[in-house]
């Protein structure tokens, strides 16, 4: 396998989401290990850290067809599938497409929306497909759903369901800058005309390679049982209401073999997997008390309690 696909991939879009957001390379990483395994990511953050800027620079890099969509409690399932509607021309229902119909589609504040406007992201997210009125439509690829959403603002907002949390391969901040960035920032032209100036980092093709490759970096069976080992304790944990999926295994799994393959190395090491453990799992687990805190040290601490592997 071919590495230094990947790592010229991460570094071209280091250095285009970095001239918009200083000092989150790690969160930008995540980003493009989300869009070569083809998952969605959830960032969750405080007001005005950059959420949806780095979103929508991200999205330039991979080109196609951005939509925004502001989520609000009074916001509708067909304000986000598309409607049939009656063309008098015509004299026949036509189908006008929603904002999903995109191949990067921003949630901005997806839990303002109400649980039955959520659940209108599932089919596409999931199944790559929306189904109307008993008429199915396929989504473009690439298709990535990116969703914010505020953890302290609780006033007239709805927890996503856990099915929809499972469904997001990742979920990442991005924390406070340090003063010296911040103020480097702060000196800097609008943030939006930097947005403006990114350019497409890669072609659907070139994406579309790098998804076949990546399957190829080497698990071994150690490295594998490791991973084993961290779901299998998040579900025989009595300290949990349930434990990982099928599917948060699955994409530790495949979490691992991108961030090799884009550190330039063919196979998996216990420190991808321990790189990866806490953004692809800790939203996957829940608590007594639902907390999400909880969740992301309950999967730190069993990183520092299972053994793990030896070279």
């Amino acid at each position: 396998m071919d590495t230094e696909v990947f790592v010229s991939f991460k570094k071209r879009l280091l250095e285009a989401c970095g001239r918009v957001i200083v000092g989150k390379d790690e969160a930008i990483c995540r980003l493009g290990v989300c869009l070569i395994a083809q998952g969605h990511v959830l960032l969750e953050d405080l007001p005005g850290t950059g959420k949806t800027m780095l979103l929508r620079a991200f999205s330039r890099c991979i080109g196609g067809e951005f939509r925004r969509i502001q989520f609000t409690p009074d916001i509708l399932p067909s304000d986000l599938t598309g409607i049939h509607f009656y063309d008098q021309k015509q004299g026949e229902f036509v189908f006008r497409p929603g904002p999903l119909f995109a191949n990067v589609v921003l949630a901005d504040e997806i839990n303002r929306a109400v649980p039955r406007s959520q659940s209108a992201l599932l089919e596409a997210m999931e199944e790559r497909q929306i189904s109307i009125d008993g008429v199915t439509y396929p989504l473009d690829e690439p298709y990535m759903v990116m969703a914010t959403q505020n953890p302290v603002e609780s006033y007239g907002t709805f927890p996503l369901p856990e099915a929809q949390l499972d469904r997001f391969f990742m979920k990442t901040s991005l924390g406070y800058m340090t003063p010296e960035q911040e103020k480097q920032v702060m000196r800097r032209p609008d943030t939006r005309e930097l947005v403006d100036l990114i350019q497409p980092i890669i072609t659907h093709e070139e994406l579309a390679a790098m998804r076949r490759m990546y399957r190829e970096t080497e698990v071994s069976d150690d490295v594998a049982d490791y991973m084993m080992s961290i779901v299998t304790a998040t579900r025989e944990s009595d300290r949990l209401q349930y434990g990982v999926s099928a599917r948060g295994s699955i994409a530790l799994y495949k979490a691992a073999q991108i961030t090799a393959a884009m550190d330039g190395r063919s196979c998996v090491l216990p420190e991808d997997v321990k790189a990866c453990a806490v953004p692809v799992l800790a939203h996957r687990i829940s608590t007594v008390a639902r907390s999400h805190m909880d969740t992301e040290g309950f999967i730190a601490r069993l990183l520092d309690e299972l053994p793990v592997p030896l070279e």
